[in-house]
């Protein structure tokens, strides 16, 4: 379905993009997982045909993202990061006014948004700017949908919404797999993740690892361990202080490291006891993905 083949971007002095190289089956839910400021925006802008790179070659669906944009955006659906709608117009006037603009409506294609749909059609007649930020986000999705694109890009679709918000709107991104459309998306969420078929680290505009998120553990290549102290932060300081602790990652409750030593947890126990009160716990953990996407940036 996508392309890539070796995009570069910069704005001025700033590197977007270097070097990116990239494919997406067709029915794939592809992850771009990266911090903010690592260039998942600026890649699929130029997916959208909205943006040109400087270097390289973007195609969808077997045509080029400058030559053929035309034809490219009547399948294309794009839900950007920021809320975009119009929103002194209702729900059912933003979704109206989008299948209108595609040539199509909403009946035509309300069974790929009847899922979503459902969760909002109570609110119809309200402002989209008065609408709470999941039920804007099922909306956005709706508008992109409305015109049965054979694409869905996806920009940080979950940002600021609640819990119980992102984990309805993953399971609708799951079913609309089942109507054969792709789907691309981008979040600094790691548990969001491991709900794709595969995903791409990104970091400074460059692919750190691409893999199925499963599988992309399996390079970290060390033993990694947890350490639990009453004072988290002083914790964290002695271990950054011990020349035998080679990485330092705070973890919820618990702090995340690696070390020079094979079994370093007796001689951790002996040497935190003497500067933390309260009880030390220190066990050893598998690496998931946040894990491996701190230890590659680490080694960049």
């Amino acid at each position: 379905m996508i392309k890539i083949n070796n995009i570069s971007k910069s704005f001025g002095d700033t590197v977007a993009l270097k070097d990116i190289s990239l494919e997406v089956n067709e029915s794939e839910l592809f992850g771009l997982i990266g911090p903010d400021g690592a260039g998942k925006t600026t890649l699929f802008r130029i997916i959208a045909t909205l943006m040109l790179p400087d270097t390289g070659k973007a195609e969808v669906m077997g045509l080029d993202c400058i030559k053929d944009y035309r034809e490219l955006r009547k399948h294309i659906g794009y839900m950007p990061g920021r809320f975009s709608l119009y929103q002194d117009l209702t729900v059912a006037e933003n979704l109206k006014f989008y299948a209108t603009v595609f040539g199509t409506t909403i009946d035509e294609n309300y069974h790929l948004i009847k899922d979503i749909y459902s969760h909002i059609e109570p609110f119809k007649k309200r402002q989209a700017g008065k609408l709470s930020g999941g039920m804007k986000q099922k909306l956005a999705l709706c508008c992109a949908l409305i015109h049965a694109p054979r694409l869905i890009i996806l920009d940080e679709p979950t940002t600021g919404v609640d819990a119980v918000s992102r984990s309805e709107f993953w399971e609708m991104l799951r079913r609309l797999k089942d109507e054969k459309i792709t789907l691309i998306v981008s979040t600094p969420y790691m548990d969001e993740a491991a709900k794709c078929d595969r995903v791409a680290l990104l970091q400074e505009g460059r692919i750190l690892r691409q893999d199925k998120p499963a599988r992309v553990p399996d390079s970290f290549g060390e033993k990694l361990y947890a350490v639990k102290a009453e004072n988290k932060y002083r914790l964290i300081t002695l271990l950054k202080s011990l020349p035998m602790v080679t990485s330092v990652n705070p973890f919820g409750d618990s702090v995340h490291i690696t070390s020079t030593e094979d079994k370093p947890a007796d001689i951790l126990q002996g040497l935190l006891q003497k500067e933390l009160s309260g009880n030390i716990e220190i066990s050893e953990i598998e690496p998931g993905i946040e894990d491996t996407f701190l230890k590659l940036m680490q080694e960049r």
